[in-house]
């Protein structure tokens, strides 16, 4: 059997027909037997895709080929085409639900006026020369900061991207507007926007990790400023960057150490709860208390 992998991108140039894009990548990854989810919109494309090495790697040699593609950075990660349940090929409004499909502008080169692009190294760098003066900004919605974060970082109250520009507004971190704030996400996209929102919003010193917790991770492991797993939105639900990971989550019951999410007990209920194993085995440990939240983002984003 071939070896299989996942890939994670995402590419913000200008689509004048995203029906036609959502075609050509449909087709693309039928044709190669690859299961994932693509997001396409007039801003660009966003997409987490598994399947075998081969099929992949043709993949992104194809659509590399697209004129405002050739320079998506394409992020490996260790995982089954079987992580994903199916092929989802869709047009959006918009890349990331912000609810603001009017908030960024872009061209060639990218989303126009967000934040400046560090990576990983640099973003220590920063940290090695102006210590406790800067401030990680989690740019996911919070349930995923409970197994993983930036050491000390602010996590806004945010159960879904909708939720951010309002949060930002709300006047909560005006006091951080003249600090160097790092944003950091999944994969990089959302911080995308939301440095752009925060930009716009008066925040003078803003950046974001390139690649995000995923490259982030890749080069230091659990060995620097990261500290916990990284939840995903497909079946592996969290991955870890070494055998050292420190589990910073709790049971939502008995406080005991976890990283794992649970589905609610409800069918239909998309919400998930944060579990011990022994917790997890006991149904009434996952009865829902979920009828008022908003359902939280589905996409698999970063």
């Amino acid at each position: 059997m071939e070896l299989q992998k996942i890939i994670l991108y995402y590419g913000f140039t200008p689509i004048s027909d995203p029906d036609a894009v959502r075609l050509w990548q449909q087709s693309l990854c039928e044709s190669l037997g690859l299961k994932g989810r693509i997001l396409i919109s007039p801003h660009g494309i966003n997409g987490t895709l598994g399947g075998d090495m081969s099929a992949l790697k043709r993949y992104v040699k194809l659509t590399k080929g697209y004129a405002g593609f050739k320079k998506i950075d394409f992020k490996w990660s260790e995982g089954l085409g079987n992580d994903f349940p199916r092929l989802s090929v869709k047009v959006r409004s918009e890349l990331v639900a912000f609810g603001a499909p009017t908030e960024i502008t872009v061209d060639e080169k990218g989303v126009v006026g967000g934040g400046v692009h560090l990576k990983p190294y640099d973003v220590d760098k920063l940290v090695e020369a102006r210590g406790d003066e800067v401030v990680f900004f989690d740019g996911r919605n919070a349930f995923e900061a409970k197994i993983g974060k930036f050491k000390n970082a602010i996590v806004p109250d945010v159960t879904t991207s909708h939720d951010f520009v309002s949060e930002i507004e709300s006047g909560k971190y005006d006091h951080l507007k003249d600090k160097p704030i790092v944003t950091y996400c999944t994969g990089g996209i959302r911080c995308e926007i939301l440095s752009s929102v925060m930009i716009k919003r008066g925040f003078k010193e803003v950046y974001q990790i390139e690649g995000g917790i995923v490259r982030y991770g890749k080069k230091f492991g659990d060995r620097s400023l990261w500290e916990g797993s990284l939840y995903t939105f497909d079946a592996r639900m969290a991955i870890d960057f070494s055998d050292e990971t420190k589990i910073i989550g709790e049971c939502e019951k008995c406080a005991a150490p976890t990283k794992q999410f649970y589905n609610c007990a409800r069918v239909a209920c998309h919400e998930l709860v944060l579990l011990c194993a022994d917790c997890a085995t006991h149904d009434s440990s996952r009865s829902c208390i979920h009828e008022n939240l908003p359902q939280r983002d589905s996409e698999l984003i970063g």
